[in-house]
């Protein structure tokens, strides 16, 4: 640190810059192959209806977000033109082009990137309602303003990197201690890893591991989002403290975040959650000696003050004092008793609350879709919908597909918890029966090779991984028993669906 300009921390310009983009190329990628058969104009939940009940009134109006959908009628085609413009800027931003110019280029890249990406999660609903998506909008907005690379680092910006990432490790870690008793018993991860929401390929090795080990995980996860956090901050004491030492701490924080991140990442599926917190980590490596060296002299008051234009830390400055005022209810909610876990206090998603898993579900259970080609349902073979990522089909190994988010997979996970059938799923279950192609494209496979099934219905499985034994006995990696028949066989004659 050396003044206003973080001299040291070039490295995490770097990665903050290209990471950042790296996960809106993921996000606009998902939202291109998966919006239209959930969210368009023929989805699931289609987005057009949502905006037409927001311009009914000017209150319902402002319950809606930002979106240029506001403004500008949605159609299908233009959220493709929309997503295509988010890769192609996300795809320069990672390489680097626009840093290579004064510090307003990529600033206006990257809230490009973050109003984009608002218009498409502010009609997303409940298939956008993820805390990692207000997680990149933050990340996208405080990206913004870290400059090009002929100039250090905003000092300024760089701290209120580590807030964010304080918010999201230490929110994180208030939400399990006051939530299920299993976080403080030490036995939330004896079932976490089976039951969550898309197991990986090494879940269910995780799950077979010993019950000590699964304790020594929930202590490790309580100091790492409990502990750790406070020691983000400690470079900016570099301020006053002459030497390595601060910025050695703070790179040891870091380094303890990002090491319980990347066994999250091998062991599960949580879309971009996991690497976005990586990214943020690298925000407090400093490399101390490394020195920024400006081609400019690193100052000549009034239009250059520590290497950064007068222009330039206006700007910083002005989004600082903005984050001082909008971080005051995130600050209060940490330390509230009935706290919130990812809210946004503020139409812009900026500075918000952030947390996960406060409670962890001990069974694991599955709604199967299932169809048949047969005339009489109550006599008839029939045939499961596989998904792409949610357990089905008990002899395949779940696959890796974190950063990217499969929507619908994830949605299928929260269904049976406690929830009565939503009406996006009973639409999902009609689009099988009419073997929709861009309902069909989202699974991983139709057992009726794109032909109309003559019946669907769901069945409920419970869910379990498979011991040592039991997988050398059989070759399965899960072991299922049915609980019941959630909905009853339903022919393509009928309009919907009911339990």
């Amino acid at each position: 640190m050396d003044g206003f300009a973080a001299v040291d921390f070039e490295f995490a310009r770097q990665v903050l810059q290209r990471g950042t983009a790296a996960l809106f190329l993921i996000a606009f990628i998902s939202t291109l192959n998966q919006f239209r058969p959930l969210l368009g104009e023929h989805g699931l939940q289609p987005a057009p209806r949502l905006l037409q009940w927001a311009a009914s009134s000017k209150s319902r109006g402002r319950m809606l977000r930002p979106t240029i959908f506001r403004y500008i009628a949605y159609t299908d085609r233009r959220l493709v033109i929309l997503c295509w413009t988010g890769i192609a800027i996300a795809a320069v931003l990672l390489i680097g082009l626009p840093q290579l110019g004064p510090p307003w280029v990529p600033m206006l890249c990257f809230l490009a990137l973050w109003i984009g990406y608002m218009s498409i999660t502010s009609i997303g609903q409940t298939f956008y309602s993820f805390g990692w998506e207000m997680l990149l909008l933050e990340m996208g907005f405080l990206a913004a303003f870290l400059g090009s690379d002929d100039q250090p680092p905003a000092t300024a910006i760089m701290v209120l990197f580590w807030w964010l990432l304080f918010r999201l490790e230490f929110g994180a870690g208030m939400i399990k201690i006051r939530g299920g008793r299993e976080w403080r018993d030490l036995t939330a991860l004896t079932y976490h890893h089976e039951t969550q929401p898309m197991p990986g390929p090494l879940s269910r090795q995780a799950h077979l591991l010993p019950r000590w080990f699964h304790k020594f995980e929930v202590l490790g996860n309580h100091f790492a989002q409990l502990v750790v956090p406070w020691f983000l901050f400690a470079p900016v004491l570099g301020l006053w403290i002459p030497g390595p030492v601060p910025a050695i701490i703070g790179a040891v924080a870091a380094a303890i975040v990002i090491g319980t991140q990347l066994w999250l990442v091998i062991t599960g599926n949580f879309a971009w959650l996991n690497w976005a917190t990586i990214v943020l980590g690298f925000s407090a490596v400093g490399l101390p000696g490394i020195r920024f060296e400006p081609a400019q002299p690193p100052s000549d008051p009034p239009w250059l003050i520590d290497g950064l234009p007068l222009y330039w830390l206006i700007v910083t400055s002005a989004v600082t004092l903005l984050y001082i005022v909008l971080s005051w209810r995130p600050a209060q909610n940490l330390v509230a008793r009935h706290q919130l876990m990812n809210a946004s206090f503020n139409r812009w998603q900026l500075a918000n609350a952030y947390g996960a898993f406060g409670t962890v579900t001990k069974e694991r259970i599955e709604y199967i879709a299932e169809g048949t080609m047969d005339e009489d349902p109550d006599a008839a073979t029939w045939h499961a919908y596989e998904f792409k990522g949610k357990p089905g089909d008990v002899f395949r190994i779940p696959g890796q597909f974190a950063p990217y988010h499969l929507r619908l997979d994830w949605l299928m996970w929260f269904l049976p918890l406690g929830r009565p059938i939503e009406e996006w799923f009973t639409t999902f279950l009609v689009r099988l029966l009419e073997a929709d192609r861009p309902t069909l494209r989202l699974l991983a496979h139709d057992p009726f090779g794109g032909e109309r099934p003559r019946w669907v219905r769901v069945v409920t499985y419970r869910y379990r991984f498979a011991t040592r034994d039991e997988f050398r006995r059989t070759g399965q990696r899960w072991m299922r028993d049915r609980r019941r028949l959630l909905v009853r066989p339903v022919s393509g004659r009928r309009e919907s669906a009911t339990r």
